[in-house]
């Protein structure tokens, strides 16, 4: 294939094998596959790389996606109308990749976008769309949109999607916050995991389709944010049991179970599941950034003491 040919034809041929990956591995797919890429008409067409704007040589002039990298909670900003901010490459507008961002967003071009949920590990979305520039903010605006629409675009004869109504911005504006908390969320969930080692930090449990990483401050709340140091790597048994504080976790992380439970006699399970770990510390991840905060676990053990001063919560 030539460089510049069959536009289209690569971006649909991409949205299908994404479709592919997603079914056969999940969600979060690893930077080795998507380096790799697929195939069309004998060449290779990678779909990220080190850069995080990102054209294969197959492609003429605009890029195929965009990448974020993992450095917090939120890697890239939203604006006020509810879109993802996306940072230039570089500081000079008319840089190349920027060039080629720009030419998507005037052709009204899909592209795809991969969120770092953790090191090496991504979350695809598409189709997503340049839909505003400001250079003196080095950003662009980048908005969602609803697989559906891809339909139209494979009927369209031109490279783009047309449309620019209000309703269409609506439509965008409400799916990319869709997108963006479910992103959020899982990033908060593999990063968390990843910090405990892939086990619950209570019982050790190392089953990944069994664990959670569960909020010490709820999302929403101030303090609530989707960071490691605001989360614990519990199984589901654990989850439930620390959401319905029948245990707190202290903030020197030593576990306390609620007092009627501990009183109660109902075979195995409550014993080792639950009263066992009374008294007990959790498992810390290695690194001490990653650790929970103490000031959340202060808060969220309060709450706990509370439960405590009131009746049986059984």
């Amino acid at each position: 294939m030539q460089a510049g040919l069959d536009d289209k034809l690569v971006r649909l041929s991409a949205f299908r094998w994404l479709e592919k990956q997603v079914a056969a591995h999940g969600d979060v797919l690893p930077r080795t596959l998507l380096q790799e890429g697929f195939a069309i008409d004998g060449e290779r067409v990678p779909l990220l790389s080190q850069q995080g704007i990102f054209k294969p040589r197959v492609l003429a002039e605009i890029p195929i996606s965009i990448t974020t990298t993992v450095h917090g909670p939120y890697d890239d900003s939203m604006s006020p109308e509810g879109l993802i901010l996306y940072r230039y490459r570089g500081t000079d507008p008319e840089h190349t990749d920027n060039v080629g961002l720009r030419k998507a967003m005037f052709r009204r071009t899909p592209l795809v976008y991969f969120y770092a949920v953790a090191p090496g590990r991504y979350m695809p979305v598409w189709p997503v769309f340049v839909v505003g520039d400001d250079p003196d903010a080095l950003m662009f605006r980048v908005a969602v949109d609803d697989r559906a629409f891809l339909d139209a675009y494979a009927r369209a004869e031109s490279n783009g999607i047309a449309g620019g109504e209000a309703k269409e911005e609506g439509r965008r504006q409400y799916v990319t916050a869709v997108v963006q908390r479910r992103l959020h969320q899982r990033g908060f969930r593999e990063r968390g995991l990843d910090a405990y080692r892939r086990q619950c930090t209570l019982c050790r449990l190392k089953h990944a389709e069994l664990l959670d990483a569960a909020h010490i401050i709820p999302d929403g709340e101030p303090g609530g944010d989707p960071v490691v140091e605001n989360g614990l790597a519990l199984c589901k048994l654990h989850h439930a049991a620390f959401d319905g504080f029948f245990l707190g976790v202290r903030p020197d992380y030593v576990i306390e179970v609620h007092p009627a439970i501990l009183k109660e006699e109902d075979g195995p399970m409550l014993v080792h599941g639950l009263q066992g770990m009374h008294g007990t510390r959790i498992q810390l991840p290695r690194s001490s950034r990653h650790r929970p905060s103490p000031e959340r676990l202060e808060v969220r053990y309060g709450r706990f003491l509370e439960k405590r001063g009131q009746a049986p919560i059984l």
